[in-house]
């Protein structure tokens, strides 16, 4: 049987270890946390969200970030200390603004192929984890940002995704405890929500009962390709040790770039950091006054998801500041601002705050399948997207590494497709 390492226990690395085990694949996965689902994957929007496709490589965003750079609080902050990797990864990002139509359809049809794999796991494997099918409703304060809404509908549609155009009063049908003055809004009923921590520990034990041995506490210190498979050497309470593979996954988040390094690949990552804040909802009052259907508004860059009857969370910011996993109180005050305007008989007198460090790559695509090895393949810099596009990245590149290691049965496998 082929051994397969996987580095990092997130949703990514998770989701590749059960579409490898379940493929037969004998696969390890290696997590520096005590746990699965500690970092990024811990405490996101929860948004489930093929609406959210919209890459951000378009010059309106360009524009926001300049007049938004003076403002501590504001919804996309670039902090000005210049650093090589923060310059290069701007620079590709500029230069993938011509593909911003071409990558947003291809991740709209990334996001719509996910919830299949996702959901038929979840129900396979009993994993409870706070899901709402009731759809996505972006709003909009203005005509301009409808306008463009507008826009990347279009493109939504090219890559499968139907969402539909709203006006205030139909918002306020779909969605009756949302307070304040809108231009209009889009609705994606398709769409959903689920706590990603849930989700993936609760995959993580799937995994376990498949074969999958999960190494967590271990700190990778080296990749090291040959020929053929590859080597990982980690430690683990002072000890060090290697262990070689057949191949190894890297899915590693904002490790991921060092990590590649290792292996002589370029893997531009760079760590986003985002805010979300958890409302619990301490009586029947704020349960009735919170939202059930999941919201994104568009001036605030904010999301909303509710998790069963006591819980709401709103998360949203994009943050360049290199690996600062600080939580500012100036970045945290506009989530509980938003709730408490948005939704004003939602009591905030128990918040609990955080923050994470998304991996993003310059055009805002994953990046998805093999290294220059033909033993080492990678999972990573899903950004803003990791929750919705992890389970469709996993299987692509699970089928990647099965038809390296096991070229034969990729073969037959193929015959038998066509």
């Amino acid at each position: 049987m082929k051994t397969i390492a996987v580095i990092g226990g997130g949703i990514t690395g998770v989701t590749t270890a059960y579409a490898l085990a379940q493929r037969g694949l004998a696969v390890t996965l290696f997590e520096k946390h005590r746990y699965p689902a500690m970092e990024t994957s811990y405490a996101n929007g929860g948004q489930l969200s093929a609406s959210n496709a919209e890459v951000w490589n378009h010059w309106s965003t360009v524009r926001k970030g300049f007049a938004w750079m003076l403002r501590r609080d504001a919804p996309l902050l670039v902090r000005p200390a210049p650093t090589w990797h923060k310059l290069s990864w701007f620079a590709e990002f500029l230069a993938a603004v011509p593909r911003y139509r071409d990558n947003t359809v291809a991740t709209a049809r990334m996001a719509v192929a996910a919830r299949e794999h996702l959901f038929a796991w979840a129900t396979a494997e009993g994993i409870a984890f706070d899901q709402r099918r009731a759809g996505i409703l972006h709003v909009y304060r203005d005509k301009a940002g409808f306008d463009h809404a507008a826009q990347v509908t279009r493109l939504l549609a090219l890559g499968g995704l139907p969402r539909r155009g709203v006006t205030p009063d139909e918002m306020r049908a779909i969605e009756p405890t949302l307070h304040g003055d809108y231009y209009g809004g889009f609705y994606t009923e398709s769409d959903s929500s689920g706590d990603i921590h849930k989700f993936t520990t609760g995959l993580a034990r799937a995994c376990e009962r498949h074969g999958v041995t999960m190494m967590c506490g271990r700190d990778v210190l080296a990749l090291s390709p040959g020929e053929p498979g590859a080597t990982v050497t980690v430690r683990h309470a002072g000890v060090q040790d290697s262990y070689r593979f057949d191949a190894v996954v890297v899915c590693a988040g904002t490790a991921s770039r060092a990590l590649a390094a290792m292996a002589g690949d370029r893997v531009n990552v760079y760590p986003v950091k985002g805010y979300s804040i958890t409302v619990h909802l301490p009586d029947a009052a704020s349960q009735a006054a919170a939202p059930t259907v999941s919201l994104l508004d568009d001036a605030t860059k904010l999301v909303a998801s509710r998790f069963g009857t006591d819980r709401l969370r709103v998360a949203g910011s994009a943050e360049f500041a290199g690996f600062d996993r600080d939580i500012r109180l100036e970045r945290i005050r506009p989530l509980v601002d938003w709730v408490e305007r948005c939704f004003p008989g939602v009591a905030t007198k128990d918040v609990v705050p955080w923050a994470g460090l998304r991996p993003m790559m310059p055009d805002t695509m994953p990046r998805v399948g093999r290294g220059r090895t033909p033993f080492v393949f990678y999972n990573t810099g899903h950004g803003h997207l990791g929750w919705t596009l992890a389970a469709a990245t996993a299987e692509m590149v699970a089928h990647d590494v099965y038809a390296a290691v096991e070229p034969a049965a990729g073969r037959r496998r193929a015959a038998l497709a066509a």
